[in-house]
């Protein structure tokens, strides 16, 4: 994804105003939100359930990777915004079967806490930057460690410990603002704001999964 969209310098496509671009952002990861809560309230969490893990998964990243693939190679807003679809219907089934095991009322609450976190985020990263820029290998590293970790515990260990949720939630919410400063840092056109709206949907998406289960266990 990087190398496909926050990389780019030049364009040839149509410059559109600020505002514009930020509209586009924003109602393109409304939409991915809004299909995905129309997921979750019309697709039972038994059906997936039932579906083979192998099966599940291969799929998951199938699309996922597919998505990627479009909007990467594509500078035809239709397309990136069909290869946008092909990551948010995979991820919603993810969402589905999580909410599935929560109060509705603490679901609202991780919505609304995501919400509020993700405003700031993306204002610190109009406002500074350079500080998320120079972060972001550190970010990474981090990542990259809570994952590993979390795996030996999840298959070795038979357990999961609530710091690294809190650790998880953290790295996403500096990911958001390095994304966001960085969406405003290529050429203003409705590929490239539909492209930026993909890499911050996922990091937002995974950090109200992580603002889910800190709430739960409260």
């Amino acid at each position: 994804m990087e190398v496909g969209v926050f990389d780019r310098t030049e364009t040839s496509d149509k410059i559109i105003s600020g505002s514009m671009y930020n509209i586009v952002i924003g109602a393109t990861l409304l939409w991915g939100f809004a299909l995905n809560w129309l997921m979750v309230k019309n697709i039972p969490a038994e059906a997936i359930r039932s579906v083979s893990p192998l099966v599940f998964f291969a799929g998951y990243f199938a699309s996922c990777f597919f998505g990627i693939y479009l909007f990467r190679k594509s500078d035809n807003p239709l397309v990136s915004f069909i290869g946008y679809n092909f990551i948010v219907v995979p991820f919603g089934l993810i969402i589905n079967v999580v909410v599935s095991q929560y109060n509705p009322e603490i679901v609202l609450e991780a919505v609304r806490v995501t919400g509020m976190v993700t405003f700031v985020m993306m204002l610190l990263g109009s406002m500074y930057p350079a500080f998320f820029q120079r972060i972001i290998g550190g970010l990474f590293i981090a990542l990259l460690c809570v994952i590993v970790v979390e795996l030996i515990e999840i298959f070795i260990f038979k357990t999961h410990h609530g710091v690294l949720d809190w650790a998880v939630a953290l790295i996403f919410c500096g990911y958001i603002g390095y994304d966001w400063a960085r969406a405003n840092a290529i050429p203003k056109t409705y590929d490239n704001a539909i492209d930026s709206a993909a890499a911050l949907y996922m990091d937002i998406i995974n950090l109200f999964l992580r603002i889910l289960r800190i709430l739960g266990r409260k």
